[in-house]
């Protein structure tokens, strides 16, 4: 019965995308998907901007927040407005979040897809985004085993970028040993031998940590530090497990390293920037601006001075405090 109930509830959920969303959706190119309270239905490609594809009345949009719910056997309410959760295999275990009204004025949601394409740094060249000197950089850290930093503001591609980095790690070093931890599944890595970790509601990032060092790992990969784990990972990182690859919400480079010591005081501690100075060896900055994205920064963390990072730009043609 569970289960004929489940495939009900699957079948209204896809029959309440039907049309601009579900052809999102299931577009291998499509990473999100966004509902104004306007109506206006947005989507974004992989490598490429926003654009309005269509509109959808709130009644519509409605019935598709009230379809994810009954999915994950929940309701959403005036007095319970918001849902985010996970969407069922069926739907590439896309990242939902939906709001209605009295926090919105009409029922919006954004749906974060997986990346079932990877956009690869030479990608990133041929594009403008990135300079070859950046992507020799980043290729020579991957190669050398060097940890590598990602940063970047909501939106900028951070995932996305981290993607094109383990795919070079999977081709510079395809017989290393890589194990992911994540809240949800969205990095791609092409490695023979990897390992996914999930949070769940009984073991965070730290627990999950904790469990990485028991599974052989050659580089460790997080998809996004965002809390007290932040200690964990540069203790690991810098303990016999060089050239991880992890994200940081952070404006740029230098901002990345004060906000990983801001999530290690989370864990009681101080800020350590010398512990984070000697784990992190590469930050790599991605910005969106009105034009595309640009990696604006890639420089090495050569040390901590006792009040400032020690950090050299790319080209090598100058130092940065």
């Amino acid at each position: 019965m569970k289960a004929e109930a489940h495939t009900r509830k699957i079948d209204a959920l896809r029959r309440a995308v039907n049309g601009d969303v579900g052809l999102a959706l299931f577009n291998d190119e499509v990473i999100e998907v966004l509902l104004n309270p306007d109506g206006r239905l947005w989507i974004e490609r992989l490598g490429r901007g926003m654009e309005c594809v269509g509109s959808i009345d709130p009644v519509r949009a409605m019935q598709i927040v009230a379809a994810v719910a009954a999915v994950r056997d929940d309701v959403v309410t005036a007095d319970r407005p918001v849902i985010e959760c996970e969407l069922p295999a069926e739907f590439a275990g896309a990242r939902f979040e939906g709001l209605i009204p009295p926090v919105v004025t009409a029922p919006i949601f954004s749906i974060r897809k997986k990346a079932l394409l990877v956009f690869r740094l030479d990608d990133y060249v041929s594009k403008g985004i990135m300079t070859a000197e950046q992507m020799s950089v980043i290729v020579d850290a991957v190669q050398s085993k060097r940890n590598i930093l990602i940063c970047g503001g909501t939106g900028t591609g951070k995932t996305t970028l981290a993607n094109a980095v383990l795919a070079q790690v999977a081709a510079s070093c395809p017989d290393d040993r890589v194990v992911v931890i994540e809240d949800t599944q969205e990095l791609q890595v092409a490695a023979k031998n990897v390992v996914f970790l999930r949070t769940s509601e009984s073991v965070d990032m730290t627990g999950l940590l904790r469990a990485t060092m028991r599974l052989r790992p050659d580089r460790i990969v997080v998809g996004e530090v965002r809390d007290r784990s932040a200690l964990a990972l540069l203790k690991a990182w810098n303990t016999g497990h060089p050239g991880g690859v992890g994200t940081v919400h952070a404006n740029d480079a230098a901002a990345a390293l004060v906000r990983v010591g801001q999530l290690v005081q989370e864990a009681n501690v101080p800020p350590a920037p010398e512990l984070i100075a000697e784990a992190v060896n590469v930050v790599v900055s991605i910005k969106r601006l009105a034009h595309g994205r640009i990696i604006d920064q890639v420089l090495s963390v050569r040390g901590w001075d006792g009040s400032r990072y020690v950090l050299e730009r790319a080209d090598r043609s100058s130092d940065l405090h």
